[in-house]
């Protein structure tokens, strides 16, 4: 996604060190219209935006389309963040009302079969070979879950999000969060358990 030109706004002055500011930092440059920050941002979350709505929306192309929708969506509210959140938090929260939308249109409810295999720039070799065995074998035991329970365990192990974060994002009381994790992963449990691995090896 090329946002000098599909965002408005005119670019600041070019700042060396923005790869290296918070997301918090980012946030209130894009408020103020600065197009670097925005994309520095862009480049720092799409990857696991997309993971979370293609899981959602079962299409990887109507996924690309969420993402392009959040962003879009991040750059004209950056002005509203309060800041009480995690920036993540926040984006995950605008993407999954967006691909949930998004689903609805579509009535689609299947997982892509490629998307736990999508590599984060950020893994060395060993690590995304690592992830993409783990996956496949989540994956698997994910799709037994049902939409509830699946969405809060792929925010809390895919997106690292706390059980705060998830409440915050899904927008339902903290209880009830810890009481559908508590049921999918004893579900997740007994599956691996059936295969022979141990809970603790993913």
């Amino acid at each position: 996604m090329q946002y000098d030109h599909a965002i408005p706004g005119s670019v600041s002055a070019q700042r060396p060190s923005t790869k290296e500011m918070s997301d918090h930092e980012l946030i209130r440059l894009i408020a103020a219209d600065d197009n670097n920050a925005m994309r520095v941002l862009f480049a720092r979350h799409n990857v696991r935006v997309f993971r979370f709505a293609v899981r959602i929306v079962g299409n990887e192309a109507t996924a690309e389309d969420v993402v392009s929708e959040v962003f879009v969506d991040v750059w004209r509210n950056a002005s509203r963040f309060e800041g009480r959140s995690q920036v993540a938090t926040w984006i995950l929260g605008i993407a999954r009302h967006k691909a949930l939308a998004a689903a609805r249109r579509r009535s689609i409810g299947q997982f892509d079969d490629d998307i736990a295999l999508i590599e984060d720039p950020a893994d060395g070799p060993e690590i995304a070979a690592q992830k993409a065995d783990r996956s496949a074998i989540l994956r698997e035991c994910l799709e037994q879950l049902s939409p509830a329970h699946r969405e809060i365990i792929d925010l809390v192990y895919y997106h690292e999000r706390t059980i705060d974060d998830v409440a915050s994002i899904l927008g339902v009381p903290l209880n009830t969060v810890k009481t559908r994790m508590f049921y999918a992963r004893k579900r997740i449990a007994a599956q691996l358990a059936a295969r022979g691995i141990e809970q603790a090896w993913l």
